[in-house]
């Protein structure tokens, strides 16, 4: 992290910056930022059960597809277009898991920064007369 900085007198400073310091522009900029995560969480999440519902229309058009191929003759043939439904949901799959992958990791990410927030606050939250008895 960054060091800590003295400011030449004529600033007014009367130290090196402090932790309680650090710890209030460390909280500040999670509260700044935690709407956009979560914003971004919630997102994420849509997209991922968009997918998964593309993924099962791919399935069931590939279904229908081949059913046809085997029942009747076709003027057309329909096999390129199944592989390429085949080859689209594999794709789908694997950005799927990617986004799965993300969202874990901002889950987690949101935890630990939470976690250490917390720990920071009770550390430089001095106990109440009534706690220290």
């Amino acid at each position: 992290m960054a060091e800590a900085k003295t400011l030449p007198p004529s600033q007014g400073a009367k130290g090196p910056l402090n932790t309680e310091n650090r710890d209030a522009i460390a909280n500040g900029l999670f509260e700044l930022l935690k709407p956009a995560v979560d914003e971004i969480d919630d997102r994420v999440k849509t997209v991922r059960e968009s997918q998964i519902e593309l993924r099962q229309q791919i399935d069931s058009l590939c279904d229908d597809l081949k059913k046809i191929a085997e029942s009747e003759p076709v003027p057309v043939e329909l096999e390129p277009y199944v592989k390429k439904l085949n080859n689209s949901r594999r794709r789908v799959m694997l950005v799927n898991s990617i986004l799965q992958n993300v969202q874990e990791r901002l889950h987690k990410l949101q935890n630990s920064v939470s976690k250490e927030t917390a720990r920071r606050k009770t550390m430089l939250d001095p106990p109440s007369p009534a706690q220290a008895k």
